[in-house]
């Protein structure tokens, strides 16, 4: 067992959420990780073999959090350990491009569950305990999208709203407690979010994105630091968040629009 105590980290199998995992792992955490994987998925494992080797333990929990069960299954997994969570970073989200009125029902849905309902459900679990001991941390993976109206991402923006809404309700509930909240809000990272959301034919997702490492680095400073949010990672990201404080959110929409409107509607004038 560690010295640190448990940790979990959902959506581990890449990107954010596994440098997540493998800074929590060099500072002596034992690890549950999950992700939701389709039939010969593995990247959750690949994962869990680098955070060993810092000596930790690391247990690996393949879950849909989209569901009810999911998020259930994964915190029987956490109880089974017989460890209070130390530290927990509630990472796994999806993102889905397009015109709304185009886009399939059950996957815009599936956003909505995954980045909303889950995070909710699972919060909901965690904090109890966390309180009780008075003491935890909590990290919320936002999104600079939450600051502004989503063209052709509007489902997506709409989720990260609500995530930063609700860290930052919480950072008030709980400011008397030995509890701290943390909003991570990453900018376009370089991760596999953008082709899995159907984005490569749009300019963010063919422009410059940020290192994950670098976005996780962040996040995981301010948790430990028990700060209310970071907005990660390069300087053109946290710009974009200054001159959100400040633009119309028409005017945010049209910006965002440009961006994330798929390159061959641009051309068709529409």
């Amino acid at each position: 067992m560690s010295t640190s105590g448990l940790a979990l980290v959902t959506g581990a199998s890449s990107g954010i959420g596994a440098e997540l995992a493998l800074l929590l792992a060099a500072d002596g955490f034992d690890l549950l990780l999950t992700a939701e994987e389709g039939p010969g998925g593995d990247g959750l494992e690949p994962v869990a073999v680098r955070c060993r080797t810092a000596g930790v333990e690391v247990q690996t929990v393949r879950a849909d959090l989209r569901t009810d069960d999911g998020v259930r299954a994964l915190h029987d997994a956490v109880l089974a350990t017989g460890q209070p969570v130390e530290a927990a970073a509630v990472n796994a989200g999806i993102g889905l491009g397009g015109a709304f009125v185009d886009a399939d029902l059950e996957d815009l849905l599936d956003v909505v569950r995954l980045n909303v309902a889950s995070t909710v459900h699972l919060t909901r679990l965690l904090l109890p305990a966390m309180v009780a001991r008075d003491a935890g941390r909590l990290l919320l993976t936002s999104s600079i999208a939450s600051t502004m109206p989503g063209s052709y991402q509007a489902v997506y923006n709409a989720s990260k709203s609500f995530v930063q809404s609700l860290a930052e309700a919480l950072q008030d509930e709980l400011r008397n407690t030995g509890v701290s909240v943390t909003s991570l809000m990453p900018g376009p990272t370089e991760t596999n979010f953008f082709h899995r959301a159907g984005m490569d034919d749009t300019r963010i997702g063919q422009g410059p994105q940020d290192d994950a490492a670098d976005v996780a680095q962040q996040g995981y400073a301010a948790l430990m630091a028990g700060e209310d949010r970071v907005v990660a990672a390069s300087a053109m990201t946290k710009a974009q968040e200054l001159a959100a404080k400040v633009l119309p959110d028409k005017v945010k929409a049209a910006l965002h629009r440009t961006m994330a409107e798929p390159r061959d509607e641009q051309g068709s004038g529409s």
